[in-house]
């Protein structure tokens, strides 16, 4: 029976590919001989207490002008599978926490899960930060508008964002005096009834938000440096900013030392740090991104990397 991985993603039809990386560990798994299934959230469920999935096979070609091939759709035990990789994008709403609970059933037969059922309900992208305060700015999470109010005073300018949010959304850039204070945490904190972060502003976020990818705990020798574009603070791609490859400085090497032990503990096999200037601001478990970038400009292979961790697993 040939490997299989079961790669539950957001629609195989919507990607982009030059920029994906889930379709980058799609391409490496084919390239191994590993039958690819892929599914959707709502192809995942529980039978009797057994976690099951209805996939595609799929075969997919590194063309943008059409990049998948999918066979009929039929219904599958997980244990049928070596891996699934859960690769759904945020928002951590309800519907990811029963996946994460019915993925658990998978883990049960045996199955490896990347990253860990477990491990993905208790490591918030942002709250995570606080297990590694040595490596972080000045941070608060609250709930009230004057807390926040008060950080500000203190510190300066900050920067505060939403717990569940992704790709730059949701962040605010503020400072004492700004007009805007009230209903920025009014807003963010829907009138003191849901946590935020703040934490103090890096003005280093000028040469970059580093995306630092972690597979087992090692990471990759290179960063993408995510550069805000003219007129704006936020460096994600998917606000326009540009991605330039760096080497890892000492001081990103000693942050990867100080959380890796951690990621690796909980099996968080795949993880993408974000660090501004001296200071880890982000740990991103869900959907990390970048290979397709840092690959490109380094002639590196992450997925294989990956995949090569995989497989020493299941040995």
């Amino acid at each position: 029976m040939p490997r299989r991985v079961a790669v539950l993603m957001d629609p195989i039809q919507k990607l982009k590919i030059h920029k994906d990386s889930t379709f980058a560990m799609l391409l490496e798994a084919q390239r191994r001989g590993i039958e690819i299934h892929v599914c959707e959230q709502k192809d995942l469920g529980l039978r009797n207490g057994r976690a099951w999935l209805r996939t595609r096979i799929t075969r997919v070609i590194d063309d943008p002008a059409g990049w998948y091939e999918q066979a009929a759709p039929q219904v599958h035990d997980a244990s049928d599978f070596d891996w699934i990789l859960l690769r759904k994008d945020p928002p951590f709403d309800g519907e990811y926490l029963y996946d994460t609970q019915m993925l658990e059933r998978a883990e049960a037969l045996g199955v490896t899960v990347v990253n860990r059922p477990a491990a993905l309900r208790d490591a918030n992208e942002k709250l995570f930060t606080a297990l590694f305060p040595q490596c972080c700015p000045p941070t608060l999470v609250a709930r009230l508008p004057d807390d926040l109010r008060e950080f500000v005073a203190e510190h300066g300018n900050c920067v505060v964002k939403v717990l569940d949010s992704m790709g730059g959304t949701s962040i605010f850039r503020v400072q004492p005096g700004d007009p805007n204070l009230n209903v920025i945490f009014e807003t963010v904190t829907l009138e003191g009834t849901q946590a935020a972060m703040i934490q103090r502003y890096i003005p280093e976020i000028v040469d970059g938000d580093k995306r630092i990818l972690v597979i087992d705990g090692e990471p990759v020798p290179y960063a993408l440096a995510r550069i805000p574009k003219a007129g704006e603070f936020r460096g994600n791609l998917a606000k326009g900013g540009s991605g330039r490859g760096q080497a890892l400085s000492e001081r990103d090497r000693w942050i990867c030392a100080e959380v890796g032990p951690e990621l690796r503990r909980r099996g968080l096999i795949f993880v993408g740090l974000d660090v501004i200037g001296n200071y880890l601001t982000e740990v991103n478990v869900t959907s990390p991104t970048c290979i397709r970038e840092l690959d490109a400009q380094f002639g590196l292979n992450i997925a294989g990397l990956l995949f090569d961790r995989l497989e020493a697993l299941r040995s």
